[in-house]
């Protein structure tokens, strides 16, 4: 076992380990948070597993995660938004706190990769990853109240 499957390891038992806890248990706000940290949280750990098997395409996992799971975390927000505005989730904490993580493994890796197409593949990963789980946290919060027309 080296680093990287030893960060991915601690980063899939801590963090997808608690937001599989809160997804399962509990009021709807903490279970719509922790289904969109979940994602945060899994695609730097597939980065990471990336990195420690040598295997790439990983990376295309990780890359189609940052796309689908803000994604998914948007459509909850439509469909639960009525729900959601009697007790918007704020969880202003563990979103940055998984967007710091999931930056720092995308530079972590990029640097171990060096320059080339999988660098810049692993950029767009980051960019996806932060800012769609940045935007889908607020949207939780009731971001997508304000242009509704109901």
């Amino acid at each position: 076992m080296n680093g990287w499957i030893l960060a991915a390891v601690l980063v899939l038992a801590g963090g997808v380990g608690a937001t599989l806890w809160g997804v399962t248990t509990g009021p709807l706000r903490r279970r719509a948070t922790a289904q969109n940290l979940c994602t945060a949280l899994a695609c730097p750990a597939l980065l990471l597993l990336a990195q420690g098997y040598g295997r790439p395409a990983y990376v295309d996992l990780a890359l189609v995660l940052a796309v689908l799971g803000p994604v998914g975390t948007l459509v909850f927000a439509r469909l639960l938004a009525d729900e959601l505005a009697d007790d918007p989730p704020h969880a202003g904490g563990p979103t940055w706190t998984a967007a710091a993580l999931g930056a720092a493994v995308v530079v972590a890796v990029a640097v171990a990769t060096g320059p080339g197409r999988a660098l810049v593949k692993l950029l767009v990963i980051g960019v996806l990853l932060v800012g769609g789980n940045l935007i889908a946290s607020r949207a939780l919060a009731g971001g997508m109240q304000e242009g509704r027309g109901d």
